[in-house]
């Protein structure tokens, strides 16, 4: 839509004692249809007593007006070379990335006109670097437009917190003149200054987050260069930290999927293939920005451990790899999240493999949901800041803080189809042997796997299941697994031989607590012979119970050396996964095969039976 000026003079203007002409009693008047104009191919011409004589085009707008009131104010069109009119331009002269618009010419030309401005918060930055790209100096009269504005930005703008945030908005289109002309410079400086005697000498009347509503509005440029001089002013890390994070919310988007709200896999399955079809309709423009917001969010993150919570970080990583910065940033990211890893949840490591970058995706491609190689550089960052902190400061090991979340994170990711058996072991072996006080978390994650996986061969099975260690597993895991038919016979028979241990060292640990108890009553008060009896007849029956876990052994033993010995073609896990077989479908098995897997089968269950029966 073009606008258009309508420029009155009187018949004949004055002359002074040089012969120049000056125009008085000059009005402009701003008009979209106008009767004193004429349109022609787009541009406006205004019908006055005195034609004009140049036309200006700034965007789409083209201003008919007089050369005199402009020349005499603008330095910049009184030293280049006006060229004549063109009938085929329809324009004398085009001021091409004239800082503002048309908009702000406008102003200029009210301003040249004698007419009067109004300079506020919104236009001044603007006026202020177009009177400088047209050269309105007090060298050409004095009190010159470039003077006028420079004086409103010192003396009003700069003593005014909302003031400057408004005009540096303003500022974050008119590069590089704002740039040049100090504005950011001046107004970062005056936000700092703000900001540092707030959080002083008036931080117990005023909360200390004051001014995070209108910093976090600002340009990720000059956002980065007020944070940077508060770290620099050694500002509390926390605070910093807390500005970053508000920061990081307001302006990147969430790319969370149902991930991190259910543990299902069919749902979180749809949600991923969302976002890959998605990702293609994604600007490149908008992910170049929110890439460079990363890059520079995680380059002033303050030190400090406690800046800056596990989750944000988490959280961060996904947006970078979503939108996928540099490398080498990620790397970085992931080493400050070792730091603090303790501190994280299942839900804050489940990271996605996508991306929104300028690569596709093969959708006949077999991947991942999660990203397991983040997981895993991170596990290797923090196994080796926690050896430095050991060889260092000589503090305790944290691993044993992190095993549970290991485990949990395992048991998560075992319900992806995609997820090979080799990534899932070097995932499950990444902690040393001491980090895990109990198995029972790894023995979770190890069923959900050959659950997930049931075409799993015999020998990935167990080489799955040596991870973990039967010893350190509860009596619960123990009577779960000995009933388990996913895993091996070789490790349900090593299972029940470590639940026989367990019981064995409950019963004696229990005789040494009842001497040290009955040592104590004797020091107070006799016990009772009914007290007494009652405790001999439980020992007894608990004796009872062991003799028969080990009957059960020797029996389930014997059973599998007869079957070794009977058939050397036919190994004990063929019929093993054979007897299985037939108890889940109704398919016909050899007779022998048959016979024998039931004649397992039923001494098996006669077995499970009475150590049921013993544990309970």
């Amino acid at each position: 839509m073009h606008k258009s000026i309508q420029l009155d003079q009187p018949d004949k203007p004055p002359n002074d004692s040089n012969g120049t002409n000056h125009v008085h009693n000059q009005r402009i008047v701003e008009t979209e249809t106008a009767d004193g104009f004429k349109k022609k191919e787009q541009s406006w011409f205004a019908t006055c007593q005195i034609p004009t004589d140049l036309s200006i085009q700034v965007e789409d707008v083209t201003f008919h007006v007089h050369k005199y009131p402009l020349v005499s104010k603008c330095g910049y069109l009184r030293t280049i070379e006006l060229p004549r009119p063109n009938s085929h331009l329809g324009y004398d002269l085009k001021l091409e990335k004239f800082p503002g618009g048309s908009g702000t010419f406008e102003i200029i030309l009210k301003f040249c006109y004698g007419l009067p401005i109004s300079l506020n918060p919104d236009n001044v930055a603007a006026t202020r670097c177009a009177s400088e790209f047209l050269d309105m100096t007090e060298a050409m009269e004095d009190g010159n437009l470039i003077a006028k504005t420079e004086a409103f930005f010192t003396f009003v703008v700069l003593s005014s917190w909302n003031d400057t945030i408004t005009v540096l908005r303003s500022c974050e289109i008119l590069s590089p003149w704002a740039e040049n002309l100090q504005m950011v410079r001046r107004c970062c400086d005056s936000i700092i200054s703000k900001i540092s005697r707030g959080n002083s000498a008036e931080e117990k009347l005023i909360e200390e987050n004051w001014w995070f509503k209108d910093v976090t509005s600002l340009h990720i440029n000059h956002f980065l260069r007020i944070i940077t001089a508060l770290r620099a002013k050694e500002m509390n890390p926390e605070i910093i930290g807390s500005c970053i994070i508000c920061y990081g919310e307001k302006w990147l988007p969430s790319t969370d999927t149902k991930t991190e709200e259910t543990g299902n896999y069919g749902n979180r399955i749809i949600d991923f293939h969302f976002m890959s079809g998605r990702k293609q309709e994604t600007k490149i423009g908008q992910n170049k920005e929110r890439r460079t917001i990363i890059e520079s969010l995680v380059s002033i993150l303050p030190p400090q451990k406690e800046a800056v919570p596990c989750k944000f970080l988490l959280w961060m990583l996904k947006k970078a790899i979503v939108y996928a910065p540099s490398p080498v940033l990620v790397f970085e990211l992931e080493k400050r999240i070792s730091m603090v890893l303790e501190n994280a949840t299942v839900n804050d490591l489940l990271i996605p493999t996508n991306s929104v970058g300028e690569q596709t995706i093969d959708s006949t491609e077999k991947q991942t949901m999660h990203n397991l190689e983040a997981v895993q550089r991170i596990l290797d960052y923090f196994l080796i800041y926690e050896k430095q902190q050991l060889q260092q400061q000589g503090l305790k090991s944290t691993a044993s803080n992190i095993s549970k979340l290991v485990d949990s994170y395992l048991a998560e990711i075992a319900s992806d189809p995609n997820v090979s058996i080799d990534k899932f072991q070097i995932l499950a072996e990444s902690l040393p042997l001491e980090a895990r006080a109990s198995h029972d978390g790894l023995y979770r994650a190890i069923d959900t796997y050959l659950k997930t996986h049931p075409s799993l061969s015999e020998h990935d099975r167990q080489r799955l299941c040596k991870i973990m260690n039967c010893g350190k597993l509860s009596l619960d895991a123990c009577t779960h697994a000995a009933q388990n038919d996913r895993l091996p016979l070789r490790i349900v028979i090593q299972v029940l031989f470590s639940e026989q241990v367990k019981m064995k060292a409950a019963i004696q640990g229990k005789d040494h607590i009842t001497s040290d108890d009955e040592s104590d009553k004797e020091s107070s008060q006799s016990p009772s012979k009914k007290e007494v009896k009652s405790l001999k007849e439980e020992l007894e029956k608990i004796k009872i119970q062991m003799e028969e876990l080990q009957r059960d052994y020797s029996e389930l033993q014997h059973n599998y050396e007869k079957v070794n010995n009977k058939n050397t073609k036919t190994s004990w896990t063929f019929g093993w996964r054979k007897m299985k077989k037939s108890a889940h479908s109704n398919g016909k098995l050899d007779s022998e095969v048959t016979e024998e897997g039931h004649n397992r089968s039923n001494v098996g269950c006669k077995a499970c039976s009475r150590r049921r029966q013993s544990i309970s």
